[in-house]
């Protein structure tokens, strides 16, 4: 039983030194640009982490997925998402049939598979002229999925990370990016369900 206790204290021993550890190493990091983050950077952080961690894949944690109710088609679906993007004052500016480009390399049929794009050119412009790689989260794009056993999804990049992840965004920029990530959200969810 000594032996099992013994053991049991060098691990925590061993995990309160980790522990340490990284606070020593994280603290003044943290410390730093604290004052200069976004207000919500450390819940955008949090939710990337659990949701990497419940995937296990960075590249599912950093999208936003909803899944097409039963019954819908992909035409449905598009349709859907064009007709909620032009009451919201949201430009479709085209799509990108990739199941169609795979048949046409292989010869061979390929699930649905295409990328709708999207815009706000004034967002656009706005994004462009505070920093240029923002240009690379731009149009936004919805891609409509069927998934290897047949059932449809929506999938767009969680724009939560560019919005709140750093220092904060001028107030203009922020509100009308955080406008246009809820757009997206809500098209997706509505298309998602058949709304039109």
């Amino acid at each position: 039983m000594a032996i099992v206790r013994n053991i049991l204290a060098v691990i925590g021993l061993i995990a309160l030194l980790g522990g340490g550890y990284a606070f020593a190493k994280l603290w003044p990091v943290y410390a730093e640009v604290d004052g200069e983050f976004d207000p919500g950077y450390m819940d955008a952080y949090v939710n990337f982490a659990t949701r990497l961690l419940e995937s296990k894949d960075p590249g599912v944690a950093m999208m936003y997925s909803v899944p097409v109710e039963d019954g819908l088609t992909v035409e449905d679906v598009k349709e859907s998402l064009k007709s909620i993007a032009s009451e919201r004052n949201f430009l479709f500016v085209g799509e990108a049939p990739f199941h169609k480009q795979v048949t046409a390399v292989t010869g061979e049929p390929y699930r649905h598979v295409s990328f709708l794009s999207f815009c706000d050119a004034q967002v656009g412009r706005m994004m462009a002229d505070y920093r240029d790689a923002y240009t690379g989260f731009m149009p936004c794009r919805i891609a409509v999925v069927e998934d290897l056993e047949g059932r449809l999804w929506l999938h767009s990049m969680n724009l939560d990370l560019m919005i709140r992840g750093g220092k904060e965004l001028p107030a203009d920029l922020k509100s009308e990016a955080i406008r246009v990530w809820e757009t997206i959200q809500a098209m997706m969810l509505g298309a998602a369900a058949g709304e039109f």
